[in-house]
């Protein structure tokens, strides 16, 4: 009884060292604990961002945002490497927070069997769950962005730390995913699969128009402004500071209700110009100052989802909207009729003159516009909306395809060729590509549509 008496004497008064090294361990635990409440919140995040979120930070000019969407580039890698650091890092909690329980507390294991365990369980099971789960992925949820912004840096370096362990785990989990993948059935299917899903369960008497409208509405939630823009080129807009009778001339040469107002180009849009607005107008003189009737202009920037643009729409009760890039300048501009195009197909109006984008000369040859949008170019020759995808880069149009193959501005009749296909430039006019020549060997005409 002497030694077991003095021994609880000489940890109730622990010596120098002691304390010094209780002091390193509760920083160490401290440390830890951040370490850990960062990894847990990031991992929130980071994975709540939607794919709007994604494209919105896309356009920023940030540069910790920009490292956000960098890191999601590869979601299972980052989640891995997350996933790995936080266990590492709470395991060495909870040895650390032993060392400490037992430095600072004596326990009567003889009167209380157990006691020492359970005090132990229940209070490093308290400490992780409010620092290294609750608190940092309510805050999370709350702000997902501002929270993957401010620890973006702290996630780089475990990404980088971690990365060739999680890749070898990302590596084998694939490989058992895919095999237990093949025994039961897909709850989730690619556009392309609700496409052909459409295709086969579609009635005999369903018309092809309606089909179209299924695939589009389908479509609708992913598709961004600027995939359906009018590009600056196409854009016609008035400088403020024409004479009134120019202006007319230059309506009634277009034929469009709305233009944009520029001041020295088209990248500085002061407002927008309504041809119903200069209607009670047109016998005035050419003097008469028409600035009065310039309306306020609508913004919008090329990654913003057109499904969150025709609410907007709807609530601010216009239909025109210009489009600009992360830098500010003008990308173009938008309409609503160009919104519902994307679900019941093309309207045309009287005014509207027949453009044929993709003209059929045989089954071997095409004559193509250089402003064809890749997808629609898929779509008439048959072949599958991602069989340009590796060769296309960040373009949208056939002559941006042309450009990404030829690696360089093309001359007139430069030909440039990605597996079956041959490209031909036939007219170019300001440095823009207008027409191009379509061939494709006659011995590969059928392609697959998986390809």
């Amino acid at each position: 009884m002497d030694y077991y008496s003095s021994y609880l004497n000489m940890l109730a008064t622990p010596t120098a060292n002691l304390v010094q090294q209780d002091s390193l361990l509760f920083l160490a635990m401290s440390i830890l604990l951040f370490l850990s409440f960062a990894i847990a919140g990031s991992e929130v995040a980071f994975f709540s961002l939607s794919y709007k979120d994604i494209q919105i930070l896309k356009t920023k000019n940030n540069k910790s945002l920009k490292r956000v969407v960098a890191l999601l580039d590869n979601p299972n890698k980052l989640l891995t490497s997350m996933l790995i650091a936080n266990s590492f890092i709470n395991i060495c909690i909870i040895l650390i927070a032993n060392i400490l329980i037992n430095h600072l507390f004596v326990f009567d294991t003889i009167t209380f069997p157990g006691f020492e365990f359970i005090v132990k369980v229940l209070s490093v099971t308290l400490l992780l769950l409010f620092f290294a789960e609750i608190l940092p992925k309510v805050m999370a949820t709350q702000n997902n962005i501002r929270f993957a912004q401010s620890f973006v840096g702290l996630i780089q370096v475990v990404y980088f730390i971690f990365s060739k362990p999680s890749s070898i785990m990302v590596k084998y989990t694939n490989i058992i995913e895919n095999k237990l993948a093949k025994k039961k059935f897909g709850t989730t299917y690619s556009l392309e699969e609700l496409d052909h899903a459409i295709d086969l369960t579609a009635s005999p008497n369903e018309q092809e128009s309606e089909k179209k409208i299924l695939k589009g509405i389908v479509k609708f939630g992913n598709i961004s402004v600027k995939q359906i823009m009018k590009t600056r080129l196409d854009v016609y807009g008035v400088e403020e500071s024409i004479p009134f009778n120019e202006l007319l001339d230059h309506i009634k040469e277009h034929n469009y209700s709305r233009f944009p107002v520029f001041k020295e180009d088209l990248d500085t849009i002061v407002g927008m110009i309504h041809t119903k607005d200069v209607l009670p107008h047109i016998n005035e003189q050419s003097s008469f100052n028409w600035a009065s009737l310039i309306r306020p202009a609508f913004f919008v920037h090329e990654q913003k989802m057109i499904e969150d643009l025709l609410k907007e729409f709807q609530l601010k009760r216009i239909h025109f909207a210009i489009v600009v890039d992360e830098f500010g300048g003008t990308s173009g501009i938008i309409t609503l009729e160009d919104i519902l195009e994307e679900i019941v197909g093309d309207i045309k109006d009287e005014f509207d003159e027949e453009e044929l984008m993709v003209k059929k000369i045989d089954d071997f040859h095409y004559l193509i516009e250089g402003k064809t949008p890749i997808i629609d170019l898929c779509n008439y020759i048959n072949v599958s909306a991602t069989f340009f995808d590796p060769v296309k880069g960040e373009s949208d149009t056939v002559a941006g395809l042309f450009l990404e193959l030829a690696g360089v501005f093309p001359s007139l009749q430069q030909v440039v060729k990605y597996k079956q296909f041959s490209f031909t430039t036939i007219e170019i006019k300001k440095n823009r590509i207008h027409k191009l020549q379509l061939i494709i060997s006659p011995q590969l005409v059928q392609v697959p549509e998986n390809a």
